[in-house]
């Protein structure tokens, strides 16, 4: 059944996306768009919208795509009713191992914070967050994002420069950098 699979799913998110949202995201798309449930387009629409939307990326995008997944298995679970109990389920089970696992660590580093194992563990783990998240940007670079045409490729890197530029170095609000990048994109494409 779609919800076992679901749960079993969201269960390995839960447990083993570490890092945060983005960092999360090759193994989100890993275990749902390899297990069919959605196409890489919607993918990538999904880690969007799940960016311009308050909360986490992984809850976010959780939510949505347990709403989505059972009608995509099957047509007759293409009901609301169905969506909002894959909604509830996705979210719920990627949010559980994650408390449950920051309540522990949290009291254990608390109490270990002055040792050496504990800081060495930690100083492992900084660079490996940095290259999930790097991984997550080369995800994202493909044709569902920038396009297939030249033009299409042309306009997207220079949306995507200039993206940078205004967050990086001219320290623009990213909500206006968003608004911008939407506008430029409706301006472009159609």
């Amino acid at each position: 059944m779609i919800y076992l699979k679901l749960i079993w799913a969201y269960l390995k998110i839960g447990l083993f996306g570490f890092g945060g949202g983005y960092a999360m995201l090759s193994l989100i798309e890993r275990i749902i768009v390899g297990s069919g449930w959605i196409s890489e387009q919607m993918f990538t629409d999904i880690v969007a919208i799940s960016q311009m939307t308050p909360g986490p990326i992984g809850i976010n995008s959780a939510t949505y795509i347990g709403y989505v997944a059972p009608g995509v298995s099957n047509p007759i679970f293409a009901n609301p009713i169905y969506g909002i109990l894959g909604s509830l389920l996705c979210t719920l089970v990627v949010v559980v191992p994650s408390y449950i696992l920051t309540l522990y660590t949290s009291h254990f580093i608390s109490r270990h914070k002055e040792s050496a194992i504990v800081k060495g563990v930690f100083m492992g783990l900084r660079p490996v967050v940095v290259g999930l998240i790097a991984s997550a940007a080369l995800l994202l670079m493909n044709g569902a994002n920038f396009g297939t045409e030249t033009m299409e490729v042309v306009w997207s890197i220079i949306i995507c420069v200039a993206a940078f530029v205004l967050l990086f170095f001219v320290k623009l609000h990213p909500i206006l950098v968003i608004v911008l990048a939407g506008i430029a994109g409706f301006v472009i494409y159609y």
